[in-house]
């Protein structure tokens, strides 16, 4: 009899697919409420062409935050009636007794009406998708589980320091970059959006940090098991890619931030940022193997 397989690799697939839908969800938010939030604040004094790019750049990060709210919430759907099916009861049953079930589906429903307002242009769309976003990934906290935030805090910390800095990209510093009406502008542009975004990616780092290590002193159980269990092996490898992650983090705003006011700044941040987000990515995938595997048992006394 050959030997059970240590996971079924469409559970990575399917954790991958999660987080990446709270990324873009997470890091449309992190974009509007940071690197956008002067200049598309009612009091802003932008000149129409500018506040016209920045507008442009918030409905691109509210089409990239509503495909990652729709891909959480295809996958939930796609998960519910398992659940229902452990509880004997049906799906509608479920979402009316199970409160967590209940307020996660509410929540992902608010954010894909919220990301859809919003990518209209309506004012109303980002707080509700900022609500549902949040609410819904801390949604523990509406029951008292509060053990059960830890690792819910960490995957949005993530979600709003490197979804944000993929937002930033992809519909700010690129966009601006193209943008032919604000040719005279456009390193002035990017610098207020990094600029705006610095605090945010500082604030949520540190997060990050702190309750990551919570996150893997609860499932480590033991000091041994970092280097004798497969979990520990794979966590391992996903700290030293966190290590380079944290370090072109680093470089982007201690050497790079603070040359922005370019346009060639502007494209060599750009640079900079995808080669973070590179390695982001492939800690996605290793943190999608990770939570996959086994975590270890408890060490007998």
């Amino acid at each position: 009899m050959q030997p059970a397989p240590l996971i079924e690799w469409s559970e990575p697939v399917r954790e991958f697919a999660g987080f990446a839908g709270l990324f873009l969800a997470a890091g449309a938010v992190g974009f509007r409420f940071s690197a956008l939030r002067r200049a598309l604040a009612p009091g802003s004094r932008l000149d129409p062409t500018e506040r016209a790019a920045h507008a442009d750049a918030a409905r691109r990060a509210a089409l990239l935050g509503l495909t990652g709210a729709l891909i959480m919430t295809v996958l939930t759907a796609m998960r519910l009636p398992a659940q229902a099916a452990r509880a004997h009861v049906g799906v509608a049953t479920l979402l009316v007794t199970n409160h967590i079930a209940g307020i996660q589906v509410g929540c992902l429903l608010l954010s894909v009406v919220g990301f859809a307002l919003a990518a209209a242009r309506r004012g109303l769309g980002w707080p509700l998708a900022a609500i549902g976003i949040v609410a819904g990934t801390l949604r523990a906290a509406f029951t008292g589980q509060w053990a059960r935030l830890v690792t819910p805090v960490h995957e949005l910390a993530a979600a709003l320091w490197i979804g944000t800095l993929f937002v930033l990209v992809v519909a700010g510093i690129s966009a601006v970059l193209r943008a032919e009406p604000v040719r005279e502008r456009r390193g002035a542009i990017v610098a207020d959006m990094v600029n705006g975004f610095s605090p945010l990616a500082l604030a949520m780092g540190a997060v990050l940090v702190t309750f990551g290590l919570l996150t893997a002193w609860r499932h480590l159980k033991s000091l041994p098991a970092l280097w004798t269990t497969p979990y520990g092996w794979a966590l391992l490898v996903k700290l030293g890619f966190v290590a380079i992650v944290f370090a072109l983090g680093a470089w982007n705003w201690r050497r790079q931030r603070p040359a922005l006011g370019t346009e060639d700044a502007a494209v060599a941040i750009r640079r900079s940022a995808r080669a973070e987000l590179l390695v982001a990515g492939i800690v996605l995938v290793i943190t999608a193997v990770l939570v996959s595997l086994p975590v270890p048992k408890a060490p007998v006394p």
